[in-house]
């Protein structure tokens, strides 16, 4: 049962070699570019959205943060689109893997501390002592501020993989009790396939919401530090 369960979070291989980098970037076909005067109503769309997100996530932002623009469209583009695809039967998702999300979170999140200490020295350092602290707590604050810092892209890496984990194994779940449940009672089994279908929407709108969500995050640490 517990192999059977957790099957679908273990790594594919073909002969022996791991082909998770081919599934990583397999997502990146979905978006073709087009050299076209007029383009197709599926790119229109596309550009469209894209326009629209960037629009409101950027809005906040100076100069030098909507710099960062192309890399954090490129961000909820690419989590969107594997969390979509982790969706259909048989696939395999990179996102439910924490290691591949702190490999995302952590070098985004140390790029905005970085470009903060680099470019707002005095601004950084006063996050870690907010103004009017008594003097007896000032070791504890700091303590406490650097290890909130520091826990940030730990948060964002847990928090999508947590709800993507979570998605899968309860329509793995109510999938199975489905099946099972059509061999003593079909109008429970109805029932719960109605409720397998609703959860199936559900993880949908989930698997955008965590990518704007992730990216949201990354952007808000960027607008504190550039």
């Amino acid at each position: 049962m517990n192999e059977n369960l957790f099957a679908s979070f273990i790594t594919p291989t073909m002969m022996g070699l791991p082909i998770v980098m081919l599934i990583i970037m397999f997502p990146s076909m979905l978006f073709p570019s087009t050299a076209r005067l007029v383009n197709n109503r599926l790119v229109s769309i596309q550009q469209w959205l894209i326009r629209m997100t960037a629009k409101q996530m950027m809005a906040i932002h100076s100069k030098k943060g909507q710099t960062w623009t192309l890399m954090l469209m490129s961000l909820i583009m690419f989590i969107g689109s594997t969390n979509l695809l982790g969706l259909l039967p048989h696939s395999f998702t990179p996102t439910t893997q924490l290691s591949m999300n702190l490999g995302m979170a952590i070098p985004l999140w140390a790029g905005t501390v970085i470009l903060g200490f680099r470019h707002k020295t005095k601004a950084s350092l006063a996050h870690f002592l907010p103004q009017g602290t008594p003097l007896p707590l000032i070791p504890m604050l700091v303590i406490i501020e650097t290890i909130s810092l520091f826990i940030q892209p730990m948060a964002l890496a847990v928090r999508l993989t947590a709800n993507i984990t979570a998605g899968h194994l309860l329509i793995h779940l109510i999938g199975g009790a489905t099946l099972a449940l059509m061999n003593i009672s079909m109008t429970t089994a109805f029932i719960t396939f109605i409720i397998l279908v609703l959860l199936t929407v559900l993880e949908f709108a989930v698997a955008l919401i965590q990518a704007y969500v992730f990216t949201l995050l990354v952007s808000l640490y960027l607008h504190d530090n550039a």
